[in-house]
């Protein structure tokens, strides 16, 4: 009988980020992905990531990690774990492409983390990885070199997609190759399929990353005489490389602007993916002496980063950049789920500014690297999977891939559907859950020191509510408060009545500590329970408001 294998999701499947799983046989783990989920609505939080602890107790097992592209949903959480793994004196090799594993290796040395080794793979390579065969197949997406992969296992071939589309006319000429799936398929079958999910419930196909190109030299040549700023995705390789063409074949010079994209660009320009001559490329600090009717500025921040250019750019704080009449801004991106309110700030501050805003609501200046309804159902004729579930995507994506499926006419009892933290056992009798692995969000600040949920919810109240900080000072010996409370507060009540408030919060802590002082209570920790329960009682009866409450008793 052949030995089951073993699949646990650790993230990516019930959001946008995170994707991170692990398929394990014979007792050897290999990792898929290692991703990074951007926070939204945590304040102090920088990123957030899998739950690396079933990971890291069976550190010994860790074969190596296969990073599927370079998106930072993929391949943002790899400092994070092996930082951990190195602490455990453990260390994790790297398979990917020649370009994701250079934007690995600068992820790495920015964080300070030892880079492991890395391991190149190219397309159509095929090598043992730990207890699996590995075969890896192109796939476009909207960063050079994704890859597909296929494992062949003690259970059959399982094929990942990666995140794909279905592009025939892509800018690199290298397209997703369905022919060798069905090559696979055909030459003793695919067990389970794993794939992207996250516009199965969109109808039809994306169109190709070819077609922006001729929207954006359209958009230079309806602003002439303006400086041009385009945002977009630092990995858009290839759109930077449409950006660059529209600019050379305009008579601009390029300004690459934000420390991701200038270090993607120069990765991209040293493998030969991006084509872009020295003599046309100008820095940030050149601006002062270039033409901006003849300068085209391709920066970061088209989903309202906080610390990115464009953002930077919209409050006036830009060190090189002042926005204004005579600028046309081009958001070449879309916003990711969870960013919209962000994006849309972003255009406000940019418009009050008076620059023109050009975005993919207005024209075809973006296009998808996700393949829609019809892509999917091609990549389930062309691998005709026994089994399948469905990754990558929020839990409705999940749910319309599940469906699709469903319509192709696969049978209910062959689709799995799971979510983050799933675990899944593929044997003869077909694949079942099997149990559970932690699955909550861990937080890290930008230094990558965790944020628990309970100071995160601090910090929402303090930006949501204000606080009131009550300082008690007790005489231990008398009996009685050394002096009045000390009352602060911010956020919580208008400034011009704060002093008055302040006064009622200082008369009600005092009538509340009088009586346990004479009776005899000097236990601080009980003071400051009735200190917080006085406050509140007076903030909600009198405001209605909930800030948070900071009670500080010293017994002297």
């Amino acid at each position: 009988m052949a030995a089951p294998v073993h699949l646990t999701f650790f993230g990516g499947l019930g959001e946008i980020g995170r994707n991170c799983a692990a398929l394990e046989a014979h007792g050897r783990i290999v990792m898929l992905d290692c991703g990074q989920l951007f926070p939204d609505d945590m304040p102090g939080v920088d990123a957030v990531l899998p739950d690396f602890d079933w990971l890291l107790e069976r550190a010994d097992r860790l074969e190596a990690c296969v990073v599927t592209h370079a998106h930072e949903d993929h391949i943002g959480g790899l400092p994070y774990l092996l930082r951990a793994l190195g602490e455990r004196g453990a260390t994790l090799p790297i398979y990917g492409s020649p370009f994701t594993l250079g934007m690995v290796r600068g992820k790495l040395k920015f964080a300070g983390v030892p880079v492991p080794d890395l391991i190149p793979l190219g397309d159509y390579d095929r090598l043992p990885i730990g207890p699996f065969d590995c075969e890896f197949l192109p796939v476009t997406h909207s960063t050079p070199s994704g890859l597909m992969t296929v494992f062949h296992t003690p259970q059959g071939r399982i094929l990942h997609s990666s995140d794909f589309k279905l592009d025939p006319t892509p800018i690199d000429g290298r397209v997703t190759d369905l022919d060798r799936v069905r090559e696979i398929a055909a030459d003793g079958g695919i067990r389970l399929l794993l794939a992207d999910s996250t516009n199965a419930g969109s109808a039809g196909s994306s169109t190709s990353e070819s077609t922006v190109g001729p929207v954006l030299r359209q958009v230079f040549d309806e602003n002439e005489g303006r400086r041009i700023i385009i945002g977009a995705f630092s990995s858009h390789v290839h759109r930077i490389q449409q950006v660059a063409d529209a600019a050379a074949a305009t008579g601009r010079k390029l300004v690459v602007m934000g420390p991701s994209m200038v270090r993607n660009t120069t990765l991209a320009r040293e493998l030969g993916l991006l084509n872009i001559s020295d003599k046309m490329l100008a820095r940030d600090s050149d601006l002062d002496d270039l033409d901006p009717a003849r300068t085209c500025i391709v920066c970061t921040g088209s989903q309202g980063e906080s610390r990115a250019a464009l953002n930077l750019m919209g409050q006036g704080r830009h060190r090189f950049v002042t926005v204004g009449d005579t600028d046309t801004v081009v958001f070449s991106s879309h916003p990711i789920p969870g960013n919209e309110a962000a994006v849309a700030r972003l255009h406000n501050s940019l418009a009050r500014r008076g620059a023109r805003l050009v975005h993919s609501g207005q024209l075809g200046v973006h296009t998808t690297g996700h393949g829609k309804a019809d892509e999917l159902l091609a990549l389930h004729d062309a691998a005709d999977p026994d089994l399948f579930i469905p990754v990558h995507g929020e839990y409705s994506h999940l749910v319309a891939h599940h469906e699709l499926a469903l319509g192709r006419g696969m049978d209910e009892d062959r689709v799995l559907r799971c979510t983050d933290g799933d675990r899944v056992k593929l044997t003869g009798e077909g694949v079942a859950h099997a149990g559970r692995v932690p699955d909550g969000y861990v937080m890290v600040d930008e230094a990558g020191r965790p944020v628990s949920v309970d100071l995160l919810e601090e910090r929402r109240a303090i930006s949501g509510e204000g606080f009131v900080l009550v300082r008690v000072l007790v005489d231990g010996r008398k009996g009685r408060l050394a002096e009045p409370p000390m009352v602060e507060s911010r956020g919580w009540v208008e400034p011009a009545a704060r002093e008055d408030w302040h006064g009622q919060v200082v008369a009600e802590v005092t009538e509340a500590l009088a009586g346990p002082l004479a009776d005899g209570s000097r236990d601080a920790h009980e003071l400051s329970r009735l200190t917080r329960r006085a406050t509140g009682r007076l903030v909600s009866r009198k405001t209605g408001r909930k800030p948070t409450l900071v009670p500080v008793v010293e017994v002297r």
